[in-house]
């Protein structure tokens, strides 16, 4: 008697343990992933990258406890809200770079090819040389609506294949109002410098983090990618910080 007793002890023991045990590992693959990527809306390879990503994302079987964190950068923070000249992109590139025209085009020819190839359609010629601050703000008021991801892919269709002018007051209080957002508050948003302080802290962190290019993604603050790399590489790295969680 003694001995049963014993043994239904001990196998109770060890059914709690297996079930705590797996209780913690089920806890630990349902903990949140969080994926912090720094992007500006007019960077070409910042839209391939969110599309690479997202592919990824699609064979990763914890995807639906990825959380994403849009950051802001700027790649021209000098630019002016307002442009005086009106340069395409062809010839805005070519003098930030001291190239030529042609050679501007020959560039933005391939940057074509590398996204198609991960399905967008990009089209340089009617893309506006435009600030990209405002969007931004955009950006962050959408964040704090759980609209960024939204936000991000509207712009990026308005820039780099709608050919709208994302530093327009106009064009932006159009995509806050399509994507969900208030648009009296979108208005008063973009009159005043409200979400400054959230794009400035963004971009500030970028700086602490050595960045000199986007995108820039940031996985459980261990795994980092750089650039519009292929889903495979976005996979592995999701993947290798799914298991740390274990």
């Amino acid at each position: 008697m003694f001995r049963q007793f014993t043994l239904l002890f001990f196998l109770t023991v060890l059914g709690a343990n297996c079930q705590a045990q797996k209780s913690i590992e089920n806890s630990k693959q349902s903990e949140k992933m969080k994926v912090e990527i720094w992007s500006d809306i007019v960077c070409p390879f910042c839209y391939i990258g969110k599309r690479n990503f997202e592919s990824a994302l699609k064979s990763f079987e914890n995807a639906a406890n990825v959380e994403i964190v849009w950051k802001s950068y700027q790649l021209d923070p000098e630019m002016p809200k307002k442009q005086f000249t009106k340069q395409n992109v062809y010839e805005y590139l070519a003098a930030r770079k001291g190239i030529s025209t042609e050679q501007s085009k020959a560039l933005h020819d391939n940057v074509v090819k590398m996204a198609s190839a991960a399905g967008l359609n990009y089209n340089f010629d009617k893309a506006v040389v435009a600030s990209s601050y405002d969007g931004h703000r955009l950006i962050q008021m959408a964040k704090s609506k759980g609209l960024a991801d939204a936000a991000e892919e509207s712009l990026f269709i308005a820039y780099f294949i709608d050919g709208k002018d994302i530093a327009d007051p106009e064009t932006l209080t159009i995509i806050g109002k399509e994507i969900g957002l208030d648009e009296q508050s979108v208005k008063v948003m973009l009159a005043s410098d409200q979400f400054s302080n959230e794009v400035k802290r963004d971009i500030q962190q970028s700086v602490q983090l050595g960045l000199g290019a986007v995108p820039y993604f940031l996985i459980d603050g261990r795994y980092a990618v750089s650039g519009a790399q292929p889903p495979s590489v976005f996979l592995q790295k999701l993947q290798s910080a799914q298991k740390d969680k274990k």
